[in-house]
């Protein structure tokens, strides 16, 4: 099967974001309730990974998933592991097998393809959580607002356990980001108070 989408210019994007973090800004909040920077850190370091071996199939049988929460480890080198991480998973995904047949990550089994779409999410929606809660911008293209909206677009309103919160309503002319936002169950406006105060 041929390769559906390219995950390098999120890969990109999250790099970004990590390069701009600062270890005092580890115990501020991020739109993930009750996570966070650092915690989100380590969300990344293991799913980052998890996705790469998702592509070569090597997680098959015995992937768990990804550390959360504050007794996430978090390495010393993450500024630096993370975007490593990030190549090697956008280059995993660049392999035509990887499309194909079934995958698992984080202990879910699913079509291949679908896998993907879902770690594309991953990176987009975690980078975006932790660029607005350490003061910075996302850039994120057009064609991957467009594959993450269609993939969300029948979302259950009352959203999904374990994965999103109740979809926030957003307007129908806002940004597309926004309302990609808004199908994750995140306020598109929110914005950290300690980054804001730290600009100042």
């Amino acid at each position: 099967m041929e390769t559906q989408f390219d995950f390098a210019p999120a890969a990109r994007s999250l790099a970004a974001v990590i390069d701009g973090i600062t270890e005092d800004q580890f115990t501020d909040p991020t739109p993930c309730a009750g996570l966070t920077v650092r915690d989100l850190l380590a969300h990344v370091v293991g799913l980052s990974e998890a996705f790469r071996q998702a592509a070569t199939k090597e997680a098959i049988g015995h992937s768990a998933p990804p550390p959360s929460g504050a007794d996430s480890p978090l390495p010393d080198d993450w500024q630096t592991r993370i975007p490593v991480q990030l190549d090697a998973l956008a280059a995993a995904w660049c392999a035509p097998e990887a499309w194909e047949g079934e995958t698992e990550a984080g202990g879910v089994t699913m079509p291949a393809v679908v896998m993907a779409t879902v770690a594309l999410d991953e990176l987009v929606i975690h980078g975006w959580d932790l660029a607005v809660a350490t003061g910075q911008n996302l850039s994120v293209t057009l064609d991957d607002l467009a594959i993450l909206s269609d993939f969300l677009g029948e979302t259950d309103p009352a959203g999904t356990p374990g994965l999103f919160g109740p979809v926030v309503s957003v307007a129908a002319d806002a940004p597309a980001l926004d309302r990609l936002l808004g199908l994750t169950g995140r306020d598109p406006g929110w914005r950290s108070v300690a980054a804001a105060d730290r600009r100042v």
